[in-house]
């Protein structure tokens, strides 16, 4: 392997010619830059780019999203998933606000103290936005080095880690930090792809193992993750004349902190008895007017290790909900300003509730 300057060049030159025009390169203040790492996280650039402008129009500085309501932020979060990251965003604003004047801290160990920021996340906004020598190793960035070494201990492994990581400090351009970061991200989003990797594009493949030994589409290699569990769910959709009664997920499960439905959770098959019983246990001050004998619509959603196999039934019910509860009584034409999964924002799509 020729020396990191001389592929660097490579690398650096292809950069400046070929980069992507995205908003947060423009800038070196840590806000931005640290909105896009985390939507960017799980997240394709085209999909997270309307978020970005969606979250700096609307809290334009730290002080500003720390201020904000966490139903709010989860609102113009919909959509996007993993909402632990946005209660994250808003975890970290607050500390930022309260510990530290509403500004980052412009060293590494600062950055990594920050509450829903780690390595990688500390190190991207020490790189690009105060110009520091620390290699940034996200899906790209290992995909590319796995390749370039050839590298076949598995990336998400201990070992593979630490492997990886060593060949990102030995490899970074200690002269230009920002810039080498951004390129060999750049490299991986566009060029060296997890499937059909455009090869004879890339500005570095003389230099390349992986390449030149013919394992390019074996790498990287990766454990296998755990296998999807199946969850069965029927959603009670109560229903008064002018409202519905949504509940609050509050547990450590799946879209805590959004709003969904009162449920009734383990049955492969519709029950309709189980559920008016749930209803009638677990809502004793509600009464039912009008049951449903079947689901009315049905849906498979997935999630990164989950397959919820959910049905929706429109039950009417008369009576009073504790206000003070997980339970909110929503008026029907404020549907859409309540956080919601998608799955449930795809079912008032549907039903035309929204």
């Amino acid at each position: 392997m020729d020396e990191p300057i001389r592929l660097n060049i490579k690398l650096l030159e292809w950069y400046n010619r070929e980069k992507r025009d995205l908003p947060w390169r423009h800038t070196q203040n840590p806000y931005p830059i640290w909105l896009s790492e985390v939507i960017l996280q799980q997240t394709r650039v085209d999909q997270g780019l309307p978020y970005y402008h969606a979250f700096l129009n609307r809290y334009p500085t730290i002080r500003v999203l720390a201020a904000a309501p966490e139903q709010e932020v989860l609102k113009l979060w919909q959509g996007l998933g993993y909402y632990s990251r946005a209660r994250n965003l808003l975890s970290t604003a607050r500390q930022l606000t309260e510990d530290h004047g509403g500004n980052f801290p412009k060293t590494y160990e600062g950055l990594l103290s920050l509450k829903g920021i780690g390595p990688y996340t500390a190190a991207a906004i020490a790189s690009f936005a105060f110009d520091l020598t620390y290699a940034v190793v996200d899906g790209n960035v290992n995909r590319v080095l796995a390749r370039l070494f050839d590298v076949h201990t598995p990336v998400n492994s201990t070992a593979g880690k630490k492997e990886i990581q060593a060949l990102a400090d030995a490899q970074l351009d200690r002269t230009y930090p920002a810039q080498y970061n951004q390129a060999i991200m750049e490299l991986g989003a566009v060029v060296c792809t997890p499937a059909k990797p455009n090869c004879p594009l890339c500005p570095i493949q003389d230099h390349c193992l992986a390449f030149a030994n013919g394992t390019v589409e074996k790498l990287p290699v990766k454990l296998k993750g755990k296998k999807a569990v199946d969850r069965h769910m029927d959603y009670a959709v109560l229903e008064t004349a002018d409202h519905f009664i949504l509940r609050k997920r509050t547990s450590k499960d799946i879209w805590q902190g959004l709003h969904d439905f009162e449920a009734l959770e383990g049955f492969a098959e519709p029950n309709a008895a189980a559920l008016y019983k749930h209803i009638k246990d677990t809502l004793p001050e509600l009464e039912v007017v009008r049951k449903s004998a079947f689901p009315e619509r049905t849906y498979l959603h997935i999630l990164s290790h989950q397959r919820l196999h959910a049905r929706f039934w429109r039950i009417r019910v008369s009576g009073e909900i504790n206000e003070k509860s997980i339970y909110l009584s929503v008026p029907k034409s404020e549907l859409s300003e309540v956080a919601v999964p998608r799955l449930v924002h795809k079912y008032f799509e549907e039903e035309e509730l929204i």
